[in-house]
């Protein structure tokens, strides 16, 4: 019987592999709830019936049912916290094996035919989605400068956000990190983790994992002689430690070859990584908000009221806020409505799948890990509102959309963001946006669905421009100069979301038909301008 167990929740959990990449979107991680509260009510049932032998399961049940309770009071600030999202994908998955492990000592017909009976309508996340997840939350450190002790109380920038993690929690995220090959985020989470165990009355992960992990870590940072004193701790507590006594003489070998040259210290190491993240991640201080426009250039900015023309907008003039002159960007306010932001979520969520990104080389689209988020495209003619927004783009620019690409929607996920990127299609690329025949991307008009507490601002680094979200307003800016090249200094990127959850959509323009409406120009651009 207790074969038939492990055979038939093995099968079950492998059905879900489908449901992958939850964490690309907030929106998706709904769901897990539901999948959350199906666990703890057929779990608490198998518990009343084997109480007395299964007081361990009891234990994660409560833990679930703590959980759950917390989210249920506000489901969507529970999932816009990437700590909430992650300790929630860690509790159906590594979490979930142990209470797995647990169970097949005893077993229940009823526990077997309930979970046999919901398989097909619940969500399960997968080790994918939780691997996500905790590179999610490293990225949201490096970027926004996120000290480890105070994530793992919960806190955010000074606010407490969540729940505090316990050892095994940050030993995960330091796991899942090392899996990465990411050295140093395994070193600040194995720390951590070492920090919160002695303080734990119920130890939640054996100290010799923490310090195996911790130890290897810090000699992949070239440390080697704190790696040999992490590893004798390990021998203190387990003398046969197999790994540790091998892992024991390779370390005092290695010290004994470079015996006669200068070891850097842990600070010193750790620094250069911590350099290196920063070299890949030069936009952070404008996500953190620590780079402003210059007085003088502030001081040319205005806001006003726009008609392009049109009789109607005569009664009702959009609301522009110029953000920047050469190129121009501009931000209209107030120009969604809360009832069409309903309603293109409604329909973006059914169709959601991972944001791609074009590969030059292949000309294919790709998913890939600097872009986190899950899109979806909306015609005109799916609803009203979606064709009212559309329509407003043209008042706004004074475009056609008839040569317009569909709206794109996207909610980004736990730490969602984009890299820096052009929207138009550049010289090096293979075939740009040949196939659709109707020219290149000349502009954008970008949609603020939904505001967004920290984090998620849309930057251009050239420019030292940051456009927080602001939820009804939309930023506006070409894409090429009147001469039809590529304007290099509309690089933009999307800041990762720090709390909360971002949607926008995207209404990327054409230059087929605005022959009129945008007359090419005659000068060219000079060479800093050309893409």
């Amino acid at each position: 019987m207790n074969k038939n167990l492990v055979i038939i929740l093995f099968v079950f959990l492998c059905s879900q592999s489908s449901y992958s990449e939850l964490y690309t979107a907030v929106a998706e991680l709904e769901g897990l709830l539901h999948t959350e509260q199906v666990v703890i009510t057929t779990l608490g049932n198998y518990i009343y019936a084997q109480e007395q032998k299964m007081l361990l399961v009891k234990r994660y049940v409560e833990a679930y049912v703590d959980q759950y309770k917390k989210a249920s009071k506000d489901i969507q600030t529970y999932l816009q916290n990437p700590i909430n999202a992650y300790l929630l994908v860690k509790r159906l998955t590594t979490d979930w094996d142990v209470v797995q492990d647990l169970i097949t000592e005893n077993t229940a017909e009823e526990f077997i035919a309930d979970f046999d009976n919901l398989k097909s309508s619940l969500k399960f996340p997968s080790n994918e989605d939780l691997n996500g997840a905790a590179m999610a939350l490293t990225r949201l450190q490096d970027i926004y400068r996120l000290d480890a002790s105070s994530l793992a109380n919960g806190e955010i920038n000074g606010v407490k956000y969540a729940t505090e993690l316990t050892a095994a929690d940050c030993f995960e995220l330091g796991r899942q990190s090392y899996t990465n090959a990411d050295h140093y985020h395994t070193q600040l989470w194995m720390m951590e983790a070492d920090k919160r165990l002695k303080r734990e009355i119920h130890q939640t992960v054996e100290r010799s994992e923490i310090l195996e992990y911790l130890a290897f870590s810090t000699f992949k940072l070239g440390d080697v002689g704190l790696a040999l004193t992490l590893t004798n701790k390990i021998l203190e507590l387990i003398p046969t430690h197999e790994r540790a006594l091998r892992s024991k003489v390779y370390y005092e070998d290695e010290i004994a070859k470079i015996n006669s040259v200068q070891r850097k210290g842990e600070d010193e190491s750790i620094g250069t990584i911590q350099n290196n993240i920063e070299a890949r991640l030069l936009y952070g201080p404008l996500c953190r908000g620590e780079i402003r426009l210059s007085d003088e250039i502030l001081a040319q900015l205005k806001c006003r009221y726009v008609d392009n023309g049109n009789p109607f907008l005569k009664i009702a003039p959009f609301k522009v806020e110029e953000a920047y002159l050469d190129p121009q960007i501009l931000i209209f306010h107030d120009v969604m409505a809360d009832h069409e932001i309903a309603t293109i979520k409604a329909l973006a969520q059914s169709r959601f799948q991972r944001a791609t990104v074009q590969n030059l080389n292949t000309d294919t689209m790709v998913a890939i890990q600097h872009r986190i988020g899950k899109v979806a495209w909306l015609t005109n003619t799916e609803h009203k509102h979606v064709k009212d927004v559309v329509h407003r783009v043209e008042d706004m620019t004074g475009l056609t959309m008839e040569t317009a690409e569909d709206l794109q929607v996207v909610n980004y996920g736990i730490g969602g963001y984009n890299d820096p990127h052009y929207d138009f299609a550049r010289k090096g690329e293979k075939n740009g946006f040949k196939n659709l025949g109707i020219g290149n991307r000349i502009a954008t008009v970008l949609f603020y669905m939904s505001d967004v507490p920290q984090g998620g601002a849309t930057i251009f680094p050239y420019l030292d421009v940051a456009l927080w979200p602001k939820k009804g307003a939309a930023a506006f800016w070409y894409n090429l100069h009147s001469s039809g090249e590529g304007d290099k200094h509309t690089r933009h990127a999307a800041c990762p979301v720090l709390v909360g959850s971002k949607w926008v959509s995207n209404k990327w323009i054409h230059e087929d038909g605005q022959q009129f409406r945008r007359p090419c120009g005659l000068k060219r651009p000079s060479p800093e301008y050309t893409a």
